[in-house]
């Protein structure tokens, strides 16, 4: 499913306009992200978490060159569905 999918079913089901459905989920997709940017988790509950995780430093091989690299510490973003959202996905 796509974000205009999204927009689409959404504004079929509650009857608002597919231009204001999508600003709201512009909004939303912004406020994640800045929040994630700050270090901040969000969570949304019934649904999951979107959380920064911390990657430790480790070491990695170029295999073309046969050398190695270290690769530093880093922070990436990830998903922590809910339970709930585990059980109906099952």
């Amino acid at each position: 499913m796509t974000k205009a999918d999204l927009v689409n079913e959404i504004s079929k089901t509650t009857g608002v306009e597919k231009a204001a459905v999508l600003e709201t989920i512009e909004k939303f997709m912004e406020i994640v992200k800045d929040s994630l940017a700050n270090g901040e988790n969000v969570y949304l509950r019934g649904f999951g978490s979107f959380i920064v995780k911390t990657r430790s430093e480790k070491t990695a091989r170029n295999i073309s060159k046969n050398t190695t690299i270290v690769i530093p510490e880093h922070k990436i973003p990830a998903f922590k569905p809910a339970k709930v959202f585990m059980q109906d996905v099952k």
